[in-house]
């Protein structure tokens, strides 16, 4: 049974930082793919990040590139969001998400079988 529980959200200033961490249960990390959703009320799922266990590949979106880093702890079964130079189009829900099933991670939501509950980030101008 696979169990996704984020934490890390909460409110910071435009330009600051913020990590989020997802501990996961029922898979390994090293063998599957998990990565980071958001969402905004009234808007669409925005895929944000995902690793690929296997081979360690990484995709970020083009709105956080040079930004935020995904990363694993293989030890922990936890993978973290480090979020950097945040801005306030950044505010939304975020998603810790898994796919058990996939060989290599793309940011499509409909991919993704497992999901977390949402962690608020808040970040104001």
């Amino acid at each position: 049974d696979v169990q996704l529980q984020a934490s890390g959200g909460g409110m910071v200033q435009a330009g600051g930082s913020l990590r989020l961490s997802c501990a996961a249960s029922g898979f390994k990390l090293n063998e599957h793919i998990i990565g980071w959703f958001r969402q905004v009320p009234g808007k669409e799922r925005e895929g944000v990040s995902c690793i690929t266990g296997k081979n360690g590949s990484i995709l970020h979106a083009d709105s956080v590139k040079g930004r935020f880093t995904i990363s694993t702890d293989n030890t922990k079964n936890t993978v973290y969001l480090q979020m950097n130079s945040l801005k306030p189009d950044d505010t939304a829900a975020y998603y810790c998400v898994a796919d058990v099933y996939g060989d290599e991670c793309y940011l499509h939501w409909a991919l993704f079988d497992s999901w977390g509950q949402g962690t608020q980030v808040t970040v104001s101008s």
